[in-house]
């Protein structure tokens, strides 16, 4: 297809889910933003730049900084922290592999069969509602809909359906005996002997000669050199030897504690029960997943000390994103429409005010001590000045700084005295489990990084979850979906595409809290803070100890 940039688009989105990414029931998988060069200071996430070392070699670093939330706060242009990175990795792997002319050939089969199935179907007298089509085809059914959805059951064959009209998509994995299959199902029900179905072949493409490409694509090296198995393999393999990992050192990345990443509880990720569901498969269909995801919700609002989870949203800001807008449903409910002051101290992570700017909350800092420690008395007077339209606190425990503040169920109980909720990030949640609870601190919502407390790689960047838990009067408010029922009598609107978001990884966190068990959970969180403990206690004679609280 002719690219959007040559088209006049300003702006491109999308998504990988198929460029190289299983299904997954929904993901992870990694969307792209795409837009003109003049826009590059306003758009969202991480930009990789290249310059020149202090040894004068070629380098990659961070580029255009100036917009995000660790130095523009509320005013950076997204919340983005963890995002997707190792699925972009994937699917440009999946690019380099196949190169331009590979990929080409995937979408002109593709392309090929979707007509011939069109083809077929239309001779066999079902009308066709879509013309103009790369791979999804559209039919209405009338009143043969019943007989097709059964026969495509049995078949295992599950086709989209709105009213009496389906919708059917082809792709890579689809076979000519696919087709073939489908095309026998729906003569069936008209009657048709399935020796007298013939599959139309040797099509032309149904896309407009304007709407095809003619400008090259994929022209750099790397796009068209590694085009078999072992050469993919070893181009892999040179680019991993490049990284830093658990394989060579301990990561010193602060609070946030990576762990291992236990080969048991990752091999499941890989298997095709899990991978090739799709997100919108039927509920009877996928009751191995919905287990996963009823045990995951009871052990993490058992671990929370909270009535509910959400495992919708994709990671720890859009966690963050998903609670405020919880709380703001729930001050909308009761008529609090003028409840939008968020208090967030000047110690916390830049995702939080970015978040709060995104849930249109109107951001007051409060200040923080010499010792890192939220001022307690700034709080109570932000906390009286702003009382009548109060929305909530954001607030890291233990703090950003990493530490545990003891004035902390005290400043909670100022802000409900105030009309307010508390938003307690958890980021640092490694150091609480087993041990205390969000709820125990009298925290009404928090998100938790499974990437970081529970065992999921962090992958560079991504993927991550950032499932949010919520006490009780808030559990009406959690997100619901536009296509699965989720809803919970008052939802606000979904957060993810997927209603479980990147649902093959919640396994990860699942096997290893099953493995763990309370004991393990508590033991895990002990050792932490003893380690900490005891590197700050052979360090401090050497450097500077900037907050112990």
């Amino acid at each position: 297809l002719t690219p959007p940039g040559e088209w006049g688009a300003d702006i491109v989105v999308g998504t990988t889910q198929r460029f190289g990414i299983p299904m997954g029931f929904g993901g992870p998988h990694a969307a792209f933003f795409a837009t003109k060069e003049e826009y590059k200071r306003s758009i969202p996430g991480r930009i990789i730049g290249v310059t020149i070392d202090s040894h004068g070699d070629y380098a990659l670093r961070m580029a255009l900084q100036t917009r995000e939330q660790h130095i523009r706060r509320d005013k950076a242009t997204s919340n983005i922290c963890t995002a997707q990175a190792l699925l972009a990795i994937m699917a440009g792997f999946y690019a380099a592999y196949h190169g331009p002319k590979g990929l080409k050939a995937i979408a002109e089969r593709t392309h090929g069969l979707a007509v011939s199935l069109a083809s077929t179907l239309k001779g066999l007298g079902y009308e066709q509602l879509n013309s103009a089509y790369f791979d999804t085809i559209r039919f209405d059914l009338g009143d043969l809909k019943g007989g097709i959805h059964s026969g495509c059951l049995d078949n295992e064959i599950n086709l989209n359906y709105v009213g009496n009209v389906a919708t059917i998509s082809i792709d890579e994995t689809t076979t000519f005996e696919d087709i073939a299959l489908i095309a026998k199902i729906f003569a069936k029900v008209k009657a048709v002997a399935a020796d007298q179905v013939e599959v139309v072949e040797n099509v032309e493409t149904v896309i407009p000669s304007a709407l095809q490409r003619t400008s090259e694509y994929l022209t750099h090296p790397i796009f068209n050199s590694h085009h078999s198995e072992h050469e993919m393999l070893r181009y892999i393999k040179s680019l991993e030897a490049k990284d830093l990992s658990l394989c060579h050192s301990m990561i010193a990345l602060g609070s946030c504690t990576m762990k291992l990443n236990a080969t048991a509880e990752m091999i499941p990720v890989t298997w095709s029960h899990f991978g090739r569901i799709h997100p919108f498969a039927p509920a009877d269909q996928v009751l191995g997943y919905y287990s996963v995801f009823n045990e995951l919700d009871k052990w993490l609002s058992e671990i929370t000390g909270f009535a509910a989870m959400s495992l919708q949203p994709n990671a720890g800001a859009q966690g963050e994103y998903a609670g405020l807008m919880v709380i703001r449903a729930y001050h909308h409910d009761r008529g609090d429409f003028h409840r939008n002051v968020a208090l967030i101290p000047a110690s916390a992570h830049g995702t939080n005010p970015a978040s709060a700017a995104m849930a249109d909350m109107k951001i007051v800092v409060v200040k923080s001590l010499e010792n890192g420690n939220i001022d307690v008395e700034d709080l109570k007077a932000k906390a009286e000045l702003h009382k009548d339209n109060l929305s909530c606190l954001m607030v890291t425990y233990p703090s950003t700084h990493g530490v545990f503040e003891e004035s902390i169920i005290e400043i909670c109980e100022t802000i409900h005295a105030n009309g307010g909720q508390v938003y307690m990030d958890g980021a640092n949640m490694n150091a609480q489990v087993g041990l205390t609870s969000p709820a125990n601190i009298g925290a009404d919502v928090c998100h938790l990084n499974l990437h970081k407390t529970f065992c999921i790689p962090h992958g560079g960047g991504g993927p991550g979850m950032g499932p949010i838990g919520v006490a009780k009067h808030l559990v009406p408010y959690l997100p619901g979906h536009a296509v699965v029922d989720i809803d919970k009598g008052k939802s606000i609107s979904a957060v993810s595409s997927a209603p479980w978001g990147s649902a093959s990884i919640l396994i990860i966190s699942h096997a290893y809290i099953a493995m763990m068990g309370a004991e393990g959970l508590t033991n895990a969180t002990k050792y932490a803070i003893l380690n900490a403990n005891y590197m700050k206690a052979r360090l401090e004679q050497h450097y500077p100890v900037l907050y112990s609280g």
